[in-house]
């Protein structure tokens, strides 16, 4: 017989080699002590031998009946520190004896809930479940929800208030209102004593909203984090419970002291008693979470505040020698913490050695980097590389590296994107984003949003299932897709016009009849058949809410309903990147799965409707069920605030702008739950002074300083440094570290990524400068590495195949034409220009729809003409106009505060002259402002349908018509380009085929046209706008200087030109002047010395 059986692995426990102030706190034996402990000085360390030479003195709690109390901030520090006090005991003991703050108040009421003690603690003990914080912002906005039904006009609150109730901003700050009512102590009704004496009815407000949210909690058996402190708080009051606890702890020790609320400093005062053992350790420059509640002077008051036995106050010690960094990390982080405020009460000698702790000077120094960068996508591609180098030259594993970012939603998600491309192994912790922002949940709440439905998806939501796991197709698959319907839908009405691809997808999802037709029509294919099970899957899952189904059960449909499931999992038990992603995403499936699970007390579309506002609802991370699915094979992408209590070999802190970090914003300034506190020691509640401009950059520079002290060996801090005005500049912190910037131009030359390596050796393949002996060993190489597969027996690198080369194989056509036959080729007179300037550019900006969102002066263009438009409709003056322009200028969104500065300053500019251009132009007749026109042409046999708006149609002297466009661009056009200059010819030529008869009848003579370049101030000293005009079509139907064209004008000629291009698809690449300006360069073809034809 055999047996099997599991041996816990055997731990070498090494005793550390103290130093003299280490063994000053292990030796403190009575009695309140403050330990200032600076990023490596061993606090972990001293407070383990601290508490083990304390259970050996004084016997463990089975042996003496009492035990230390070890308390700190974060369940991973709390395992962390039982696991190394186990260690050294070399055996476990009866009770935990390290925990979180709120684990041991957890343990409290579980303990002493059920007996005769405060009210309501023993029915909130029973089946007591914490809340995360994205389940409280939910539970205060539905009991928001609530009161508003029931009292439609809010007369609780201040009319101020009303608007801003109803939104997520107001849930989040009433939230914070309550949390800080109950870290000072207060019940609601001193809430609303506070607010009469602080005159803040919007407190009162708060205060009876925060009595109806208790009871909710209440009936629900659910507590969040400050009312389970609070609940404790009360819970010692009963003497009987506070002398059973003080006879069985033999001594406090806090970790992380500076985070510490007002709750929790009064929670550990009442446990110690006066001249209680308290013995906290702590860095008031490491205080980062006053957001939380934490009060940076909190740690600094320690000793008035814990006193002892005599009256005297605690004494104070600093560890003074950092094991963690060498001397240039320890200097460069100094700089920064010297410029934080520190108490002068300290005595001078713990002063020096807490904020210039001593080094190794026989180990390594250590390295500090600053480097800035053109843009954010060469900030990562550079970050990527460096993580490459460390990882290939340098022997680094991927786990010994940390990359920390100010914002979790705005900075992680595009670096992970960019270090996976980059084949860098991340580690995410699934509560850095919220559920609902993860990619595994977005397909799954969207199609129960659609199954909700009678009408179906829209059309950009069909686009975004039929690309999603659930759809299983791709961009092209979809473009097949609606190609195969228009042509069934083609076939079915004779020949008719059919709907838009993406209208036939949709309403292929909501009837799937149609894709049997397309099937029957042209045959079966993978897209029809696709698209044919996401139909069903919709339709059963709307089935299935329609019977009285749950939300977990509608969600459990639609993710067995495919093979989703099953790649994953065969994802995650292979290897590298695409393992990592799968076993994030499944965390993140599983997370959703559980809200579903807590949401079946409701059924049927109510039920689904409910679990999708609380899921969406959840707007901030931090869901703990989600913060340990680190599996330690990758680098860590964190926030500077979750990285509180790790550290690296290597630490890069990206992204550090102005604007950014420091993040100076006032949060709260709604109800400024900041501004509620104690009117001085033992004071009661009421209003104080609120955060200071100065005390909000003390903490950014205090985050910073904790981002940069994460790093044992090497330091590299990275910033964008925009151009022209368009990006962020690096932030003030920079300087702080005293060590020299380098600025990076580029993208990196030579990345270490398989891709870059199948790149130089397929340059130097097919160079013919280098020598034949080099060019046939990158051909040998290539062919090794096109020969290379994975386990699964996939190419490793497809690239190095020449069969896979651009320009090897033969020209692609699309399966559809750009225009069908017998329809009119379609062309504005916006996009001629475009089109004979560079097809390829026309092409993949027009109807490929490939170019991203707008810059900043394309929101502003936009605004002027709405204005300009609106001015000549009312005739407004311009004074009025600036006004209107304050209504729209705060719906712009820009990349930083100074750019909206800077274009409200063009803006205003541009009003000025537009106003002197109308006044210097009041003889001309204004027929009409955003005149539209639809022009039919034919030329050389082909039908061509001219489309446009005119900003401004005008009607001359002679009453010939005269056409205006304004330009808000900051480049003009050349002398020589404005005679032939295609918008404003087409325009003329609307004009005289009487494209605007209804405005006036029978008018085709044209007077000319003109450019008005709005932000271009001309020669002269007033304010005027440039000016080009473009002489009369009637006068001028040819260029001069050239030969008259085989058409009527020369716009029919170039219109002629356009027309070929499109009918042929012949979209060429062409150098042009705007070339600088293109979206699409990095890939063009006419940039390269030779273009394959």
């Amino acid at each position: 017989m055999v047996r099997v059986g599991l041996r816990r692995a055997e731990t070498v426990v090494t005793v550390p080699a103290l130093d003299a102030d280490q063994q000053r706190v292990v030796d403190h034996d009575r009695g309140p002590l403050l330990v200032l402990a600076g990023p490596g000085t061993g606090k972990t360390t001293t407070l383990v031998e601290a508490v083990v030479a304390r259970l050996r003195t004084n016997g463990t709690g089975s042996e003496s009946g009492r035990t230390p109390l070890v308390l700190t901030f974060s369940r991973r520090a709390a395992a962390d520190l039982r696991e190394r006090i186990t260690a050294r005991l070399g055996r476990s003991t009866a009770t935990p004896l390290a925990m979180t703050f709120h684990s041991f108040c957890y343990a409290l009421l579980r303990r002493f809930g059920a007996g005769d003690h405060e009210p309501g603690v023993a029915e909130a003990s029973a089946g007591l479940r914490l809340l995360t914080a994205p389940e409280q912002e939910f539970r205060v906005r539905e009991t928001l929800a609530g009161l508003a039904e029931r009292d439609p006009g809010l007369t609780d609150w201040p009319a101020g208030m009303r608007a801003a109730y109803p939104t997520r901003a107001f849930a989040a700050e009433a939230r914070q209102v309550i949390a800080r009512a109950r870290q000072l102590g207060l019940d609601p009704e001193d809430l609303e004593h506070a607010a009469e004496l602080a005159d803040r009815p919007e407190w009162a407000g708060v205060g009876r909203f925060m009595e109806e949210y208790l009871e909710v909690l209440d009936f629900e058996g659910v507590l969040d984090y400050s009312e389970l402190v609070h609940r404790c708080r009360i819970l010692l009051t009963d003497p009987e419970v506070l002398a059973t606890l003080r006879a069985e702890i033999d001594g406090i020790y806090v970790d992380e002291y500076q985070d510490t609320d007002p709750s929790q400093v009064a929670l550990l005062s009442e446990l110690a008693g006066p001249g209680g053992t308290v013995v906290a350790v702590g860095d008031p420059d490491q205080s980062i979470y006053g957001f939380r509640g934490a009060e940076a002077r909190g740690i600094l008051d320690f000793p008035d505040r814990f006193r002892t036995a005599d009256g005297d106050p605690a004494p104070v010690l600093a560890l003074g020698t950092t094991r963690r960094y060498g001397s240039r990390i320890a200097d460069a982080t100094g700089h920064l913490a010297d410029r934080l405020p520190l108490a002068r009460s300290l005595p001078a000698e713990v002063r020096e050695r807490f904020r210039h702790p001593a080094t190794d000077p026989a180990g390594p120094a250590g390295r500090v980097e600053i480097y800035g960068f053109e843009s954010t996508g060469a900030q990562a591609e550079h970050v990527a590389d460096l993580l490459r180098q460390a990882h290939l030259r340098d022997g680094l594993d991927w786990s010994e590296m940390g990359v920390l970012v100010r914002s979790g939603r705005r900075d992680l998600p595009p670096l992970v994107r960019a270090l996976s491309a980059a084949g860098v192994p991340v580690e995410v912790a699934g509560d850095e984003i919220a559920l609902s922002a993860e990619l595994a949940v977005r397909p799954l709440l969207l199609a129960l949003q659609v199954a909700l439905r009678v009408d179906g998806p829209d059309v950009d939501e069909t686009a975004r299932l039929l690309v999603s796991p659930l759809g299983g197709l791709d961009s092209l698959g979809v473009r097949r897709l609606g190609r195969r319907l228009r042509a069934a839908e083609r076939e079915e009405l004779g020949g008719a016009l059919p709907e838009s691809s993406a209208e036939l997808c949709r309403l292929a999802l909501i009837d799937p009849g149609r894709l049997a037709d397309a099937e029957r029509s042209g045959g079966p294919s993978r897209e029809l058949e696709q698209a044919r099970r996401l139909a069903v899957l919709l339709a059963e899952a709307r089935a299935r809410i329609e019977s009285g189904g749950t939300a977990e059960e509608v969600l459990w449909l639609l993710w067995s309903g495919t093979d989703w499931p099953a790649r994953l999992r065969a994802d995650a038990f292979g290897g590298g990147d695409s393992a990592r992603r799968a076993d994030r995403d499944l965390d993140a499936v599983c997370a959703l799965f559980d809200i579903a699970v807590r949401s079946e007390e409701l059924v049927g579309a109510r039920g689904v409707e409910s679990f999708l506002a609380e899921v969406e609802a959840q707007q901030i991370p931090a869901d703990t069920q989600r913060e340990g699915d680190l599996r330690g094979r990758g680098v860590r992408l964190l926030t500077a605030h979750r990285a509180k209590g790790l550290q690296w070999r290597l630490v890069v802190v990206a992204g550090v702008q102005e604007g950014g970090w420091p993040d100076l914003r006032v949060r709260g300034s709604l109800l400024e739950a900041d501004r509620l506190g104690r009117q001085g020691p033992g004071g009661g509640a009421g209003l104080t002074e609120g955060l200071s401009l100065g005390a909000r950059l003390a903490e950014e520079r205090r985050l910073f300083y904790v981002a940069c002290t994460r790093a044992r060996e090497r330091l590299v801090v990275t910033a964008v440094e925009g151009t022209e005005g368009e990006g962020d500049q690096p932030s003030r912190f920079l300087s702080e570290l005293r060590t020299p910037q380098q600025q990076i131009t580029g993208r990196p030359r030579r990345p270490l990524t398989l891709a870059a390596l199948v790149g130089e050796l397929r340059r130097i393949s097919v160079d013919p400068d280098q020598s034949p002996v080099l060019r046939d060993a990158a051909a040998v190489r290539l062919a090794r590495l096109a020969d290379a597969v994975d386990d699964d027996g996939r190419p490793l690198a497809p690239a190095a195949d020449p069969a896979n080369w651009w320009g090897m194989r033969a020209v692609s056509r699309a399966g559809d034409p750009v225009v069908a036959p017998g329809d009119p080729v379609r062309l504005s007179g916006s996009s001629l220009g475009s089109l004979l300037a560079c097809p390829r550019q026309w092409f993949l900006s027009r109807r490929a729809q490939g170019e991203s969102g707008r810059r900043t002066a394309a929101s502003t263009g936009e605004v002027m003409h709405v204005l300009v438009d609106h001015a000549a409709r009312e005739d407004i003056p311009p004074d009025e106009l600036v006004g209107h322009l304050d209504e729209i200028w705060e719906q712009l969104d820009f990349a930083a505060r100074y750019r909206s500065a800077v274009e409200r300053v063009e803006a205003e500019a541009m009003v000025e002259r537009h106003a002197a251009w109308l006044t210097a132009n009041a003889h001309r007749e204004v027929l009409g402002t955003e005149v539209p026109f639809k022009l039919p042409v034919e030329v050389d046999g082909e039908r061509v349908l001219l489309t446009g708006t005119v900003d401004r149609l005008e009607r001359l002297g002679d009453g010939r018509l005269h056409v205006v466009d304004f330009k808000t661009g900051k480049t003009a056009p050349e002398k020589s380009e404005l005679p032939g200059h295609e918008q404003l010819g087409v325009y003329q030529l609307a004009a005289q085929q009487g494209a605007f008869d209804d405005l006036a009848p029978g008018e085709r003579r044209v007077g000319g046209a003109e450019l008005v370049y709005l932000r271009l101030q001309d020669s002269g000293d007033q304010p005027y706008p440039k000016v080009f005009n473009q002489a009369s079509l009637d006068d001028q139907p040819q260029l001069p200087g050239e030969d008259a064209g085989t058409h009527r004008t020369w716009v029919h000629d170039k219109i002629a030109t356009a027309a070929t291009i499109v009918r042929t698809e012949r979209f060429d690449a062409r150098v042009q002047s705007s070339c600088r300006y293109c979206a699409f360069a990095d890939s063009c073809p006419a940039k390269s010395a030779e273009v394959v034809q």
